[in-house]
């Protein structure tokens, strides 16, 4: 059932954005997604920008594919980055890194995770799912035509569980497909796209 779209997150609530940009583009030949060029800048640096103009703050960014090089290149500048050793495992490993570094007592109040390879989710659908936060225990997704897709919010209270379930490359599937009753889906396909750059094709997104 989606949220109205009028929804905003109770007063002094923190939610942190959480994007994930560990990939390594195997099939874009190598080159690592966080530094494919989109308005003139690195696509991290977009990602970015779009969780703080949606709402998110603080901002974590987790690193893995030619983290070194992204981190001399990209404008991180205000963000928390973490570096993920092992993400040629998969997302998951990346989302047990970023939840991990938000884990210190009283750092927000729940984590909005968005992938830095879907430049077609803005800033509207982050906060249109921020918005959607009620409490600790808050699981929220956005939805295209029904369908549920990213960014997604996960309360503080579910982090622990999320990331005990987060292996390989399907990130937070798992939890998300075990716990479905509880998700509140915000429809967000009028303002978004949630097409991900993973072939060469696909760069004809990016601008």
């Amino acid at each position: 059932m989606s949220s109205p779209r009028t929804s905003s997150a109770p007063q002094g609530t923190v939610v942190a954005g959480l994007l994930l940009a560990a990939g390594g583009g195997r099939r874009l030949g190598g080159r690592p997604k966080a530094l494919l060029e989109h308005h003139g800048r690195p696509l991290v640096e977009y990602a970015v920008r779009m969780l703080r103009e949606g709402g998110c703050d603080p901002v974590h960014v987790v690193l893995g594919a030619s983290a070194a090089r992204v981190r001399r290149e990209a404008d991180l500048s205000g963000c928390l980055v973490r570096d993920n050793p092992d993400w040629e495992e998969g997302m998951g490993s990346s989302l047990r890194v970023g939840l991990a570094s938000l884990t210190s007592p009283g750092s927000a109040d729940a984590a909005l995770v968005l992938l830095v390879d879907q430049p077609g989710i803005g800033a509207e659908a982050v906060a249109r799912v921020r918005g959607a936060y009620r409490s600790r225990a808050s699981l929220v997704a956005a939805a295209y035509e029904g369908r549920r897709g990213h960014p997604v919010l996960f309360g503080a209270d579910r982090w622990a569980e999320v990331a005990a379930s987060a292996v390989g490359d399907r990130g937070a599937r798992a939890y998300l497909a075990a716990h479905l009753d509880a998700i509140t889906l915000v429809e967000c396909g009028d303002v978004a796209q949630a097409y991900d750059i993973d072939t060469p094709e696909d760069l004809r997104h990016l601008r």
